[in-house]
């Protein structure tokens, strides 16, 4: 027996209504060619690897996440929490890769490799492999164990039986039955480490299954990574400290939907703003005679990336004398500012880009789908 998907009341009904309405009005947003869609893509994935491995205390900037995208060396991570990411961004690559797929089928066999895919660098954590013994999730500030997995002689049984409810693809809501695959794997614990990432990797691939392939709709990895304390006290109250499938798991649910709703507008937003941020670079590109594949490379120092000239060549296919003349015109209008010495040096938003940087990051103010939930959740 796992847990299984609670009733939905006239809220949860509501809240879905709204996230297929946001969907499809993302879906047709990102359908149509402009030239940030490609960056926001790509920057969303970087968002959801270094969200899901904040939680788990392996914590980057978003520029090194996105560096291991494309399997550059980081600019400051350690090596143990950059193996890390390029693990975890293997592992999400994959399910972005393939789940969408109308061959892929899903199986014990595939968590089993996305958790190789996850944690290869690190051998002694068995991965592939179900734990072979009990397992404890221990709260280092509380000095306690806050969870007891289930014995591991039944894990087996359980996977396949989580699978087994996932092959059937007619009756849960796509980002139900998401919130319930994700509920299911990280309470099963059934690896020794990497639980809760395989977990969220596992939601984002129900989704991805189910047509929402793209990153800025699938995941709430990001979010997760923001609301930490929220997401371990929604994981305690559903589960009482230890394997209990039978408990209601109405407020997991919730506290999903109501994730996946926020970082939906987080998204609109995002766009709109990109809009005009885009506007604003090509009144700069216009007033310094820039060539546009400077753009995507103001851009990327606008969101907050720490730009090199490696990757800059590696980007537009420049050669690296054009790539040295192209920094040094940047840099001289005031666009980007120089950080270190020539070898490793890197270059971030210049005073010149500060108007459009203070455009990127103007806070904006989100609708709660779920009034009065957190009063509820830390009741």
């Amino acid at each position: 027996m796992i847990y299984s998907s609670p009733a939905l009341d006239l809220d949860d009904t509501r809240v879905l209504n709204e996230l297929e309405a946001m969907r499809t009005t993302l879906s047709d947003y990102l359908r149509t060619p402009r030239r940030w869609v490609g960056r926001l893509r790509r920057t969303a994935v970087a968002r959801a690897i270094r969200g899901s491995n904040s939680i788990e205390g392996y914590d980057v900037a978003l520029d090194e996440a996105d560096a291991a995208i494309d399997g550059e060396e980081p600019i400051s991570a350690d090596e143990r929490t950059f193996a890390e990411i390029r693990g975890y961004r293997q592992a999400l690559g994959f399910v972005l890769a393939t789940a969408a797929d109308e061959h892929f089928t899903l199986d014990s066999s595939v968590l089993r490799s996305m958790h190789f895919m996850l944690l290869s660098h690190a051998l002694d954590t068995s991965p592939g492999q179900y734990r072979r013994g009990e397992i404890f999730v221990r709260d280092d500030t509380l000095e306690r164990t806050v969870y007891e997995g289930p014995a591991a002689e039944i894990v087996p049984g359980l996977v396949d039986e989580l699978v087994a409810a996932l092959a059937d693809r007619t009756g849960d809501d796509p980002f139900v039955q998401a919130a319930m695959a994700h509920l299911n794997l990280v309470m099963i614990h059934p690896f020794r480490d990497g639980n809760g990432r395989m977990a969220r990797a596992l939601h984002t691939l129900v989704l991805t299954r189910a047509g929402l392939s793209a990153p800025e709709l699938s995941s709430i990895e990001e979010w997760l990574g923001q609301h930490t304390d929220d997401y371990y006290r929604v994981l305690a109250k559903t589960s009482s400290g230890a394997w209990s499938p039978a408990t209601d798991a109405h407020l997991w649910l919730k506290f999903c939907l109501r994730a996946h709703h926020l970082q939906a507008q987080t998204v609109a937003t995002r766009m709109a703003r990109a809009a005009v941020v885009w506007d604003m670079l090509d009144d700069v590109a216009e007033q310094n005679r820039l060539p546009e594949r400077a753009l995507d490379l103001l851009f990327s120092a606008v969101v907050g990336f720490r730009v090199r000239r490696s990757s800059y060549v590696r980007t537009t296919e420049v050669d690296e004398r054009t790539a040295t003349r192209d920094f040094k015109r940047l840099a001289d209008a005031g666009l980007l500012r120089a950080v270190g010495e020539t070898k490793g040096r890197y270059y971030v938003a210049g005073e010149g880009l500060k108007e459009i940087v203070a455009v990127h990051r103007r806070d904006a103010e989100l609708d709660e789908p779920y009034p009065g939930f957190r009063g509820l959740l830390y009741a």
